[in-house]
């Protein structure tokens, strides 16, 4: 099971299975992610590259993205 979370541009795949809960996202970008609120996830609250850059970080592979078309 995976959920996706979008701001039109990119697309955030979260794979929380996969997940270590390391908090790299949270730490990284608060903003986008809040584990309190739902969906936790928002997209809109960065651009596309600061999602990137963040996403690329994550340790598990948990997070992954592709550009919408």
């Amino acid at each position: 099971m995976s959920k996706e979370y979008s701001n039109g541009t990119i697309t955030i795949k979260w794979e929380p299975k996969k997940c270590q809960h390391a908090g790299i996202c949270v730490a990284t970008l608060p903003k986008v992610y809040n584990p309190k609120a739902t969906p936790w996830i928002n997209a809109v609250n960065a651009s596309t590259e600061e999602l990137k850059d963040q996403i690329n970080k994550c340790p598990s592979g948990a997070l992954s993205y592709y550009i919408n078309e």
